[in-house]
């Protein structure tokens, strides 16, 4: 077995899979991803994005495969793999009953971060929230925005190579979610740190460098999302109409086949010189609206995974 391997990477896995009796919750995964680089794996639930993190961050063995962190072996040294990586769950690893600081002091130390080291990481990252003064009530008083700003500051309050984000603002605002990634933005630019992000909330994804999609425990390749929505289509058309059937009928052999939701048609337009305008006036009192837009990352995860039977339809 291999200790380490002379390269940038940040995170190289090799056939990593996990297997619970004769189910493969990872299979054979592969991934390369460089120093510094935001990176996505996206998925519906149960596909293994969780299980994906565990391995990678030594919360479970792999049934089989390789992974390295930073060029050192998962396997060989599972305590030096906890320095260099920091994890935000999906549920909150804090202790409610403690207070900010406690909670944070408590991390420092199983960090071995020396107080004044920890005084002052900790001053420097509540000031990022505006927690400074919440800094000694109890986790319970506080928002749910504001625990999982903690949450969030305990995962780097190391100061860690690679910053695992398992579903880091499901349940938040849209302020709250604001807040977070400004400050994982500021994480990549001033301490180089390389971010791994799971998510539900597709958009927030829009902004990674390269995200792959996994399903069943195997991973999809995928792109950066500016090339995956680029090749997708150019539009795409959404109708609303009371005739599904005839208008899917009507449009199939010029678009091919639609996603339906209810009375809801989407369209993939993939050739740049459609007159949209002129198509609206052609389908008239058979459609009761219709608009088109530009295509996004959840129209390529729609396309994927919801419209597996449409002959060639995969992006």
């Amino acid at each position: 077995m291999m200790t380490s391997i002379n390269t940038p990477l940040a995170i190289k896995a090799h056939d990593l899979s996990k297997q619970y009796e004769q189910i493969f919750a990872v299979n054979q995964l592969n991934l390369e991803i460089k120093a510094g680089q935001f990176y996505g794996l996206l998925g519906p639930n149960g596909a293994g994005k969780t299980t994906t993190i565990h391995m990678l961050t030594t919360m479970t063995v792999a049934t089989s495969g390789e992974a390295w962190i930073a060029g050192q072996n998962i396997i060989e040294d599972p305590v030096a793999i906890r320095g260099m990586v920091g994890l935000v769950f999906q549920d909150s690893a804090l202790d409610r009953t403690m207070s900010i600081d406690e909670n944070l002091q408590f991390a420092a130390a199983l960090y071995n971060l020396s107080p004044q080291q920890a005084n002052s990481r900790i001053d420097e990252l509540l000031a990022v929230f505006g927690l400074q003064e919440q800094r000694n009530k109890k986790l319970i008083t506080l928002s749910g925005g504001q625990r999982r700003a903690v949450d969030i500051a305990r995962g780097v309050l190391h100061q860690p190579k690679v910053l695992f984000l398992d579903e880091p603002t499901i349940g938040l605002d849209l302020p709250n979610r604001r807040a977070i990634w400004r400050f994982v933005d500021k994480l990549r630019r001033e301490e180089g740190m390389t971010i791994f992000l799971t998510t539900h909330y597709l958009e927030e994804a829009a902004n990674c460098d390269h995200v792959d999609f996994i399903q069943q425990g195997k991973l999809e390749q995928g792109g950066s999302p500016a090339n995956l929505t680029l090749a997708l289509a150019e539009y795409i058309v959404e109708i609303d109409t009371d005739e599904p059937s005839n208008i899917t009928k009507q449009l199939s052999p010029l678009f091919g086949q639609p996603i339906q939701e209810e009375q809801q048609l989407s369209f993939k337009i993939t050739a740049s010189d459609v007159d949209l305008s002129a198509l609206q006036k052609k389908l008239g009192d058979k459609v009761s609206s219709m608009q088109w837009r530009r295509p996004n990352l959840n129209d390529v995860y729609l396309w994927r995974f919801c419209a597996p039977d449409i002959a060639g339809e995969k992006a």
